[in-house]
């Protein structure tokens, strides 16, 4: 397959459904790239959509393959540079989300938010309009922020997004060549001897399990992957901490957390029963059961801070999130009232950073 796929990304603006389908169907849009002009199109499909199936490919193009006058495509069509490919689906009944987040900051160049945990970035099989990505382009009508970077549904924490295609560009170069400062909070299993450290594991896909598995390559080989931490605070049996992932790997934090022997709390992938509890949970949902072994309903991981060039202006800003409620919540539960508090500064505006770090983050 040609290389590149993964760099030309769905169309952000919203395109109505061609004459004869549902009004509220779910239209995909895809630009074809040059460089894959007159290959057919299923074919352009599996390029686009790598995980699937050449057969699983003929099939949604059957289904759903769509011209902008109505008219049926079919697999063996070639695509032009250029021309738009429309894929039609009938609207599905999405998993019920938060839906409400804040806006941390705002200008002609970037809007960053506080994204909820359990609300997904972007669209998938399941989400479609109940994702980040969706829910921008109903609050900024004139203009969808586009989202320059990834964060898991179940994270809660920082999302910058970029106002047009320029300051996009620029923060997702910036992500690319690590020059984008990044801080995360964790309540993890197990108490940090350490108050301080570095993970310095490359990271590789599982070879066996589920398809999104990573994992930590202890014998060498993988990709390089490095995380910083520090020890907020300890209570009995968990340990508060600020992690810093100086690379920016699939599951990163949460594959180096496991390693090292304190799995982030409510990990579902890489907590001390591996993956078995996110298949019981893809067959029966969140139960009293699942939620006490797991310990929390959510990985408890939060996107604190993320320190950048503002695109446009060039000088240095830092945008902060305050913690997530249920965690601290969770932290509060966790800790014995004999234990003194962590250290922590309040407050999680954003403002232009000073020299002297970022700010805290509030557990009362």
């Amino acid at each position: 397959m040609p290389r590149g796929a993964r760099q030309h990304r769905a169309l952000r603006l919203p395109v109505a459904p061609p004459p004869g389908c549902s009004p509220d169907s779910i239209v995909l849009t895809f630009r074809v790239p040059s460089q894959v002009s007159a290959m057919r199109l299923d074919r352009f499909i599996r390029w686009r959509i790598p995980r699937l199936s050449r057969t699983r490919a003929q099939q949604i193009v059957r289904a759903c393959a769509f011209r902008a006058d109505g008219s049926r495509r079919r697999a063996a069509e070639l695509v032009r540079g250029g021309e738009v490919v429309l894929l039609v689906r009938r609207r599905f009944a999405e998993p019920e989300v938060p839906l409400e987040f804040r806006i941390l900051m705002s200008d002609d160049s970037i809007v960053a938010v506080d994204k909820p945990a359990g609300l997904p970035v972007h669209p998938s099989a399941t989400y479609h309009r109940n994702t980040l990505s969706w829910l921008l382009r109903q609050r900024f009508p004139d203009g969808a922020p586009r989202i320059a970077h990834r964060l898991d549904r179940e994270t809660s924490g920082v999302v910058l997004c970029g106002r047009h295609p320029q300051s996009e560009r620029a923060l997702k170069i910036a992500f690319e060549r690590r020059l984008v400062r990044k801080r995360y909070v964790a309540i993890v299993r197990g108490v940090v001897q350490l108050d301080s450290g570095v993970i310095d594991l490359p990271v590789v896909r599982s070879a066996g399990g589920l398809h999104l598995l990573m994992q930590a390559c202890v014998a060498g080989g993988g990709r390089p992957a490095l995380t910083r931490y520090r020890v907020l605070a300890r209570s009995l049996r968990h340990t508060l901490l600020q992690l810093e992932p100086q690379t920016g790997r699939q599951h990163q934090l949460r594959v180096h957390l496991s390693a090292l022997g304190h799995p982030i709390l409510g990990d579902k992938l890489y907590g001390p029963e591996g993956e078995g509890p996110f298949l019981e949970y893809i067959e029966t949902g969140m139960t009293p059961s699942l939620e006490a072994r797991l310990g929390h309903h959510r990985q408890a991981l939060h996107a604190q801070t993320l320190r950048f060039s503002h695109p446009s202006q060039g000088d240095l800003v830092s945008v902060s999130a305050p913690l997530a409620a249920d965690l601290g919540r969770l932290w509060r539960s966790l800790s014995p009232p004999s234990l003194p508090p962590p250290a922590l500064e309040s407050d999680s505006s954003s403002h232009r950073a000073r020299e002297s770090g970022y700010e805290g983050l509030e557990l009362a």
